[in-house]
């Protein structure tokens, strides 16, 4: 990936749910987003399922929020290199790609996943203070107020961007 920055000026959040989406972020998090951008200028780039398209981009639109929805993408690092925030499962390669680019991530991992494996992925950045984590169970209690602590107060969120450059200054997939 070659890094760019970013020219729109808005504070871009990224929903990553799999091309299959993930029906928490397709019901319930667009609430949540329309709630935080009375207040914020954000950009919404969400990923969901073709069936979800049209519904989750014309709730978007109505409420002039700025928005990507989409599938599947083949140039996926394109989508990533927009992201200032990500709102994602905690699927091995994705917390991988997200964190070798300095993308800090709140992950919601699936319950149901064999072995509790998403949480332990999520836990291993979370333990390197380069994430946050949400349960499924908890979501709707705290994703807003996350949000908003985020967009408002960046220092927390500049500080897990850093950890992550440091987790990865020495990640043989640079060299």
């Amino acid at each position: 990936l070659k890094f760019i920055k970013k020219t729109n000026g808005k504070f871009t959040i990224l929903i990553v749910g799999g091309s299959q989406g993930a029906n928490i972020f397709n019901k319930n998090l667009k609430n949540f987003i329309l709630k935080i951008s009375k207040n914020n200028s954000i950009r919404i780039v969400h990923q969901t399922n073709d069936a979800n398209i049209s519904t989750i981009k014309d709730f978007y639109s109505k409420n002039n929020i700025d928005n990507k929805i989409f599938s599947f993408n083949r140039n996926f690092g394109d989508i990533l290199k927009q992201a200032d925030l990500c709102i994602t499962r905690a699927g091995a390669s994705t917390l991988a790609e997200l964190s070798v680019i300095n993308i800090p991530f709140i992950a919601i991992p699936l319950p149901t996943s064999k072995d509790n494996h998403q949480f332990e992925n999520a836990n291993f950045y979370r333990n390197n203070n380069c994430c946050w984590i949400i349960e499924e169970k908890c979501f709707e209690d705290e994703i807003e107020k996350l949000l908003n602590d985020i967009l408002n107060d960046k220092r927390e969120y500049l500080e897990k961007k850093e950890n992550l450059k440091k987790l990865n200054y020495k990640n043989t997939w640079n060299n």
